[in-house]
């Protein structure tokens, strides 16, 4: 069994978030089906929803469709939302169910050790928990704060985030704020990856300007093979594979189809297509996995965590060689990670 790590679930976030450790009844992750999947460590999110995301509003409709930027939320409600959730994860650090990673040892150790808990990174998805002059942001990191994206898909203090669009390019609206380029230079300083999955076209050259760390996006699909705003353009894709960063291929068929459609019946070998797309153009040492678990439909083919090894045989089906499935699946993730961190 190939051990793989995946760059982004929301599982720290779903109503039945408390059934994490012994089992969910549906879902796509928890620990139990990690295990059976080989998953052996992730990046867990916090993500706080605006009301429309309360509301339950089903927003993609597999056709031509762009939605506007979803409404701010303030700080305070944010910082109490995401605060919550992080306990979530802490607990089960502290019930010995998992391992939260703070250094790059802790990767290790859940890798070369498959008996160990798994481990699991905490993340913000969209920094409004964190005030605009960054004060929180040293608790955040003790707290064990390790991977952070500056924005969701709205508007905050840091950046101005991308709208679901299809089809669109990531050209929508400005970029970084002052606010946004000291976030990501204190980042830089304390050891947190920034992820740009969310980020439009702006905001991205604005990060890749300032060489803060190499350029991740943890959750993103090849615009060449599926026009949707949240994907990478091929000049991004390169600006990733010089800055030694990386790409998690998301599983969202959203941001796989040629179609848009939120739909199951997707094939898996769409997700190793994007893989193998992007290996292509920047190389397998920049191809990683980024799932969306509990954040987003995926392929009924793959179902869920304990499916994981399917799509290492999509991998290999699509002409990925053994040691590039390692690297795909495990080590990428922990290089970049390591970048960032040391």
């Amino acid at each position: 069994m190939i051990p793989v790590f995946d760059g982004h679930n929301d599982a720290l976030t779903v109503e039945d978030h408390a059934d994490l450790g012994g089992g969910r009844k549906g879902g796509h992750l928890d620990l139990p089906r990690m295990r059976r999947g080989g998953m052996l460590g992730g990046i867990f999110a916090v993500f706080t929803p605006s009301p429309q995301e309360r509301s339950g509003r089903r927003r993609f409709r597999g056709e031509a469709y762009r939605e506007p930027l979803a409404k701010p939320v303030p700080q305070g409600d944010a910082a109490a939302h995401a605060t919550a959730a992080a306990g979530r994860l802490l607990r089960l650090e502290r019930e010995g169910r998992l391992r939260v990673a703070r250094e790059v040892a802790d990767l290790d150790a859940a890798h070369d050790d498959p008996s160990s808990p798994p481990v699991a990174v905490l993340h913000l998805e969209g920094a409004e928990a964190i005030d605009p002059e960054l004060e929180a942001l040293d608790q955040w990191h003790a707290a064990g704060l390790r991977s952070l994206g500056p924005v969701w898909s709205r508007a905050n203090a840091f950046a101005h985030g991308v709208p679901f669009a299809f089809p669109s390019t990531p050209d929508i609206g400005p970029g970084l704020t002052d606010a946004g380029r000291a976030l990501i230079g204190s980042c830089a300083e304390l050891g947190v990856l920034v992820d740009l999955s969310h980020m439009n076209e702006a905001g991205f050259w604005d990060a890749a300007r300032m060489e803060a760390g190499p350029l991740v996006a943890s959750h993103s699909g090849a615009h060449a093979l599926c026009p949707a705003s949240r994907n990478l353009t091929d000049p991004q894709l390169d600006a990733i594979g010089s800055s030694d960063g990386l790409v998690g291929i998301v599983f969202a068929t959203v941001f796989l189809r040629t179609d848009f459609g939120d739909n199951p019946d997707t094939p898996l070998t769409l997700i190793a297509e994007h893989a193998r797309y992007v290996a292509e153009r920047i190389g397998p040492r920049h191809v990683a996995l980024g799932s969306d678990f509990d954040g987003a439909t995926v392929p009924s083919e793959l179902g869920d965590a304990a499916g994981l090894q399917k799509l290492v045989d999509a991998l290999r089906q699509v002409g990925f060689a053994e040691s590039e499935i390692e690297d795909v699946c495990w080590h990428n993730w922990r290089r970049a990670l390591g970048d960032w961190w040391t």
